[in-house]
């Protein structure tokens, strides 16, 4: 039997932006922009040092910047971003940072 996992957001994201590289790499792996951002927004922070882990459970009740981080399939990697008024969220590669 299937059973669907209700994800929970923690913070609202804001205003949803992604830049062309990250997108690019999105598209190619075939994962949806929408699956990435429900990953960050309900404390899926990805492959973040345990001290940043910390680090961003802390800034969901404080109001810090959030910073996620997922691997995909052939080792590069995508960051997200909220900023720390929670006015956005940014999808980007590293390199674009």
């Amino acid at each position: 039997m299937n059973q669907s996992t209700r994800l929970k957001p923690l913070f609202h994201p804001g205003r949803l932006l992604v830049t062309p590289a990250a997108h690019a790499a999105l598209h190619t792996h075939g994962i949806p922009v929408i699956s990435v951002i429900l990953q960050h927004v309900c404390g899926n922070w990805g492959e973040v040092p345990d001290d940043d882990k910390r680090q961003n459970d802390l800034s969901v009740e404080t109001g810090l910047r959030l910073l996620s981080c997922y691997r995909l399939s052939d080792a590069s990697r995508i960051w997200v971003i909220t900023e720390w008024d929670r006015s956005a969220t940014t999808i980007l590669s590293p390199d674009e940072y």
